[in-house]
């Protein structure tokens, strides 16, 4: 499997931005899909995710109500829209895949990406 995240760069605070994350298998919907953010010198957190059966959506306290993740199974894609975007949002965003789970914890997380990384100036 392997997942290709796009959509990274550098915008101002308050701008939007959305981050997509290609998987490479028919099987999409049989996995639940994750976003998660990494600063240097700190933990990968978790951001978002998508259940893959259902699409239930779950956030992290600190995006909620300004980020929507979302998923598009005939192209096999899952997206991460971001608004309102803070200094503190700056961070490498990882798009990973969890088969059949539904999981906020990063080692649940069968496949990942490599990053896209936002920087959100203040």
């Amino acid at each position: 499997v392997q997942l290709q995240a796009s959509g990274g760069g550098l915008v101002q605070a308050g701008d939007s931005l959305r981050l997509s994350c290609a998987f490479s298998r028919r099987t999409f919907s049989d996995y639940t899909m994750g976003w998660f953010r990494q600063t240097p010198g700190k933990e990968r957190e978790f951001v978002a995710a998508v259940a893959w059966s259902g699409g239930s959506a779950y956030y992290a306290e600190s995006v909620k109500g300004r980020f929507i993740i979302s998923r598009d199974n005939a192209k096999n894609t899952v997206y991460l829209q971001m608004n309102i975007l803070k200094h503190e949002d700056t961070a490498v965003y990882y798009c990973a895949a969890e088969y059949k789970g539904t999981s906020w914890y990063a080692d649940d997380y069968d496949h990942w990406g490599r990053g896209t990384l936002v920087t959100v100036s203040s």
